[in-house]
């Protein structure tokens, strides 16, 4: 015990001193030092203390950092390394308080937390402030009282855009006053959104910092994200915001959005654009990527220089590693989504390989993140909600099928004679499934298809009467390419002259300026205007294709069409690719003759079409009504279809009349089949009964209350491993969960009560590890991808570790693939992540 308090007290005397505190002993008067156990606490100042000083009432306060003025600034209170660092928590406070301190450091010299007694609850936080940023942060005086007591009714956004709004003739004449709202973009919160602004204040209330919303794509995520900014900015409760997106084409729509919502008030950049001077700006937008590129976050920004931060589809741009980046930020933290926890109600929780269970790991992630550990979130609006109070549309889904595609989704497969390797006469069975499609299966016929039943069968412009706009999800971009191809080509049979191949427009990474067509046609200007009505606002393109590109986040209300050419294996993408046409949309505002306009009268979009080629709403909403199902037209004749049997694997199958099979079914193999690394499913339940046992062992839970894992470990060790009932040991438990290393005992106790939310993969556990090296060196950005890669290839790789050690340079240099990131490190950086990984990281865990 005393050898980890030991160490733990090394690592804090370091991070402290790389931090910029210096301490008593070598400084040179009193500002900004370190008081090492050099402050006493009796029982005059707080009574008996914690679990530190049993045997006295009296007890040293680990450090005392003191500001510029040589006065008490800071608690830090040290753990050692086997106790987790909330565990002196209640200690710190009553140390806090004898001193009057407003902030606490919490730390057990690997994972550490910062405590603003004047904000709730501790954060976790990647390195130490410096004294400065601590200084700065300081001055800062949030008054959580002002924001619960804040008044946010309807206008609340409208107050912003327009504050005499209420004056003008236009709004007072109520036959003038829906243009006047329309002409000046006035932005009404509904009154779901005003419950979800009220529940952060209701929370903050209780004392709660991290909020989480879960809203169906169309219900005015970001219009809420801008009240909920308004509301922490116009009280004092932030000075700056942080806007996390996760992809391109986001940064730029919110940007957009805030600047229309906000700009009266605050001044919102795009953090890319703005290197220089973002900190001009009250909102700063930017993609989880900018600020991972390098580790930049801990280069450019102090943990102290966002109050706010809010994550746009948290489920994504705070999952794996970039959380770290989330996490980094001290302050209040908020999360949207649109990807409700309840659609894997019907999950198979013994079932721990599958797309679902993935799923399962980084949503129960992301609701912990936030404080919703329940899995209640702390505001929740649904497509089902939006339905039934008339903001949002359900598709009607179109799913079709080929012949091929049919067999591909049952549960035989489609089956075709394939020559072999060694012998082109002879020919083995081969059976695709439906994710081989355009993998290892291609079929331009079924693509042909799919697009001639696209086209035949979708909605049309209200207005215009031409192919409504849709967006088609494609496999691959080379998939996309043809799709693309196909697409156009049968447009001009159709529409002769009419579109010179830009009715369909390829919307993918291979593609220049793709981000830019993504928002141009959402703004109706793709490839210019149609013009086919001079006073009719539409795209000439009406159709994008792409992979998943436009999946999050994506606003383009007038979508009439969205088309499923592909399989989706996650249930998080279905919801957001459905989520594209949920909005409503009125098609006369795009008419800008107001005779004609009025004459028109309303167009409202009463229904989309979501075209599902391979049964994936059948996968994932089983309850689904289907409004229509097409029968297709005939795939050609010596296309090699099969017979279409009994579709049990996904749904019933489109009965053909005219279909001849000429294949005689008969047994042809049996295949013996070996258990994989997932093993069975009785192995599968084996982790799951290991942790309903810890979860109700009294002494177990007793412990775990008082942060002592430790004794757990000892006490599974002792009385738990390798009794008759189960015989449980380490090696089985890490069989049962199939992670790509040797996962500890502690590392599954903390899992189990809750202080880790999953067992990380091994690279997740190296960059982590490089992170903290990261933090501590700091190597300039040229060092930092060659820096990176000697990390990583030094831990994994026995042979290249060796070589290092020996100092066998010229070997690595001239034959082993780790030679040119070695040629690029400064022999002094080299030296200290040899020593750092050495010194701190454990290679046992990666074997």
């Amino acid at each position: 015990m005393a050898q980890k308090e030991a160490k733990a007290r090394i690592k804090i005397n370091e991070l402290l001193k790389e931090a910029g505190w210096k301490f008593f002993d070598n400084a040179e008067g009193k500002a900004n030092i370190v008081l090492e156990n050099n402050v006493k606490i009796t029982e005059s100042h707080i009574g008996t203390l914690g679990e530190n000083f049993e045997t006295t009432k009296d007890g040293f306060i680990d450090f005392l950092l003191l500001d510029k003025k040589g006065f008490p600034f800071i608690v830090l209170e040290a753990k050692s390394e086997d106790k987790h660092a909330l565990a002196g928590k209640e200690q710190a406070r009553k140390y806090a308080q004898s001193q009057h301190c407003r902030f606490i450091i919490l730390s057990n010299g690997n994972s550490h937390y910062f405590w603003d007694l004047q904000r709730g609850n501790p954060q976790p936080i990647t390195k130490f402030p410096s004294p400065d940023s601590f200084e700065s942060y300081s001055k800062f005086a949030p008054n959580p009282r002002n924001l619960m007591r804040e008044v946010v009714d309807r206008d609340y956004i409208v107050s912003t855009q327009k504050p005499d709004y209420k004056s003008d003739p236009s709004w007072i004449s109520e036959s003038t006053r829906g243009q006047f709202v329309q002409n000046n973009g006035l932005r009404f919160l509904r009154e779901y959104q005003l419950k979800a602004v009220r529940s952060i204040q209701d929370n903050v209330k209780k004392g709660k910092d991290r909020f989480l919303f879960e809203m169906a794509t169309g219900t005015g995520k970001t219009l809420v994200s801008a009240a909920v900014i308004k509301l922490f900015l116009r009280t004092g409760n932030a000075r700056r915001v942080l806007f996390l997106v996760d992809r391109l084409e986001l940064e730029n729509q919110a940007k957009k959005a805030f600047n229309i919502l906000l700009k009266n008030d605050y001044q919102t950049a795009v953090y890319k654009e703005n290197r220089d001077d973002w900190r001009k700006a009250e909102i700063v937008v930017s993609t989880i990527q900018s600020f991972m590129s390098k580790n930049k976050y801990k280069r450019v920004f102090s943990p102290d220089d966002f109050d706010l931060v809010i994550s746009d589809e948290a489920h994504r741009s705070i999952g794996g590693n970039s959380r770290a980046v989330f996490e980094y930020f001290i302050g209040y933290k908020l999360g949207l989504t649109a990807t409700p926890k309840d659609y894997l109600k019907n999950f198979d929780p013994e079932n721990q390989n599958t797309p679902r269970e993935w799923e399962r790991r980084v949503l129960m992630d992301t609701y912990k993140t936030f404080g919703c550990e329940n899995g209640v979130p702390t505001y929740r609006y649904s497509l089902l909600d939006g339905v039934k109070e008339g903001f949002l549309i359900n598709p009607v889904v179109v799913d079709a099928r080929t012949d091929i595609t049919a067999q591909m989704l049952s549960d035989e497969g489609y089956a075709v004679l394939m020559p072999t390797e060694e012998d082109e006469s002879e020919e083995v069975e081969e059976t695709f499934i439906k994710k081989d499609f355009e993998k290892s299966f291609f079929s331009d016929d079924t693509n042909r298809v799919f697009c001639e039943t696209f086209l035949k069968n979708a909605l049309r412009d209200p207005i215009s009467d031409e192919i409504g706009k849709g967006i088609v999800f494609c496999v691959s971009q080379n998939h996309a390419t043809k799709i693309t191809q196909l697409l156009n080509e049968i447009a001009d049979k159709m529409f002769q002259g009419k579109y010179q191949s830009d009715f369909a427009v390829q919307v993918t990474s291979w593609i220049q300026d793709a981000q830019q067509f993504a928002m141009n046609f959402s703004n109706n200007n793709l490839s210019g205007s149609a013009n086919f009505i001079e006073s009719y606002k539409t795209g000439k393109t009406r159709i994008c294709v792409t992979v998943g590109m436009m999946t999050t986040g994506y606003d383009c209300p007038d979508i009439l069409n969205l088309a499923l050419m592909r399989p989706v294996f996650s249930p998080t993408d279905f919801i957001q690719i459905k989520g594209r046409g949920t909005r409503k949309h009125d098609f006369s505002d795009q008419i800008s003759d107001m005779a004609w306009k009025k004459n028109v009268g309303s167009k409202q979009k009463e229904q989309f079409k979501l075209f599902d080629f391979f049964a994936n709403c059948e996968y994932f909403e089983e309850d689904f009504n289907y409004n229509e199902v097409l029968h297709l037209p005939k795939i050609k004749s010596g296309s090699g279809a099969g017979a279409v049997g009994t579709d049990t694997g996904g749904g019933a199958g489109i009965t053909y009349d005219a279909y001849e099979s000429k294949r005689a079914d008969a047994l042809n193999a049996i295949r013996e089949t070996h258990i994989g690394p997932e093993g069975m499913r009785v192995d599968r339940m084996y982790f799951q009964k290991f942790e309903e046992q810890i979860k109700k062992d009294g002494f177990a839970v007793e412990k775990a209350e008082a942060g002592d894992m430790e004794a757990i470990i000892k006490h599974i060790e002792d009385n738990i491993f390798d009794k008759p009932e189960e015989f449980f040991n380490l090696e089985k438990l890490r069989k049962s969960l199939s992670i790509d290393r040797r996962v500890t005992l502690r590392e599954i106790v903390e899992v189990i009560f809750g202080l880790k939310g999953y067992f990380k993969s091994k690279d997740e556990m190296l960059d982590e590890e490089f992170d903290k090296f990261d933090s501590r060196y700091m190597p300039d950005e040229k060092q930092f991808t060659p820096a990176k890669n000697f990390f990583m290839t030094y831990v994994l790789d026995h042979d290249f570790r060796m070589q290092v050690d020996d100092g066998n340079f010229a070997y690595i240099m001239g034959s082993h693939a780790g030679g040119e990131f070695l040629r690029s490190l400064t022999i002094e950086l080299r030296n200290k992540i040899i020593e750092y990984i050495k010194d701190y990281v454990s290679f046992n865990q990666f074997t």
